[in-house]
């Protein structure tokens, strides 16, 4: 096993220097969203892609319900001068994001001609879906890169759309891993960072991101390097609210056991803080 994997750390805007400071910085997801919005955290992660952060502006469904149009994708990636979008998506239909993305690919485009690669999100409601997702996302030509979402439940069939890493084995057992396009996984799922030593087994796979090493340590919980992995019910990140100081070296303890089962050497900036 050789393959790392890239972590991102999701923390609120107030956290990001505490947090999110990557030593040497590889690669951040960042929210289309706070980009706009948010003075300080648009100026952080400009800084992070002038030390060599790869910047991947996400479309804000995950947080809002919806995704941003097009112009302000485009806007929020020049302003942090991201190299990707993830393309607008549907939750578990492939049919519904192929749609939203093929048009979201096309006004980028007209906007921003080849400025972005565009990430294709892989949601599909059966495998016969994800299948034909699959196919059209690596076929029709304006995707560059593909993320798997995560496994939020247990899924004793193991099928595609819902057991992420039964959708990787696939992927490289059938041969269909397309070295054309960059593969991310986005979110930590049910099995949290345990999940990342089974995947690094692929060396195509470049990224997570995830929040649950921020939510969980302002809680008091601590990731066990071995497991188990067990995760109550926790708030949405935005809505941490302000963390207690004593509670910073447990969340920073947690990201490290998540870049450890990634395999990543990237550190917290530790003159950012």
């Amino acid at each position: 096993m050789t393959k790392s994997i890239e972590f991102s750390a999701i923390a609120p805007p107030a956290y990001l220097r505490d947090f999110v400071a990557q030593e040497p910085a590889r690669v951040h997801h960042v929210a289309a969203q706070h980009v706009l919005a948010d003075p300080g955290y648009r100026d952080f992660f400009s800084r992070e892609s002038a030390r060599g952060a790869d910047i991947i502006v996400d479309n804000g469904l995950f947080d809002l319900g919806y995704a941003l149009p097009a112009d302000q994708l485009v806007a929020a990636a020049r302003t942090v001068s991201a190299t990707e979008i993830i393309l607008p998506d549907v939750m578990q239909d492939g049919t519904a994001t192929l749609t939203a993305s093929r048009l979201a690919a096309r006004e980028i485009r007209e906007i921003a001609g080849d400025a972005f690669r565009l990430c294709a999100v892989l949601h599909a409601r059966d495998d016969e879906e994800w299948h034909r997702t699959y196919e059209a996302i690596v076929t029709e030509g304006w995707a560059g890169a593909v993320a798997l979402p995560a496994s939020r439940r247990p899924d004793p069939a193991g099928q595609l759309c819902r057991t992420r890493w039964a959708a990787t084995a696939h992927l490289e057992d059938k041969g269909l891993v397309d070295d054309r396009l960059v593969y991310r996984l986005l979110g930590l799922g049910r099995t949290g960072h345990l999940e990342l030593i089974e995947q690094r087994e692929h060396e195509w796979i470049s990224s997570v991101d995830g929040a649950a090493p921020v939510i969980l340590g302002a809680m008091g919980i601590a990731l066990l390097p071995e497991g188990p992995y067990t995760k109550p019910s926790t708030p949405r990140i935005e809505k941490l609210g302000p963390i207690p100081p004593d509670r910073f070296p447990l969340i920073r303890a947690n990201i490290a056991v998540v870049r450890a089962a990634a395999g990543s050497q990237v550190t917290i900036a530790k003159e950012l803080r």
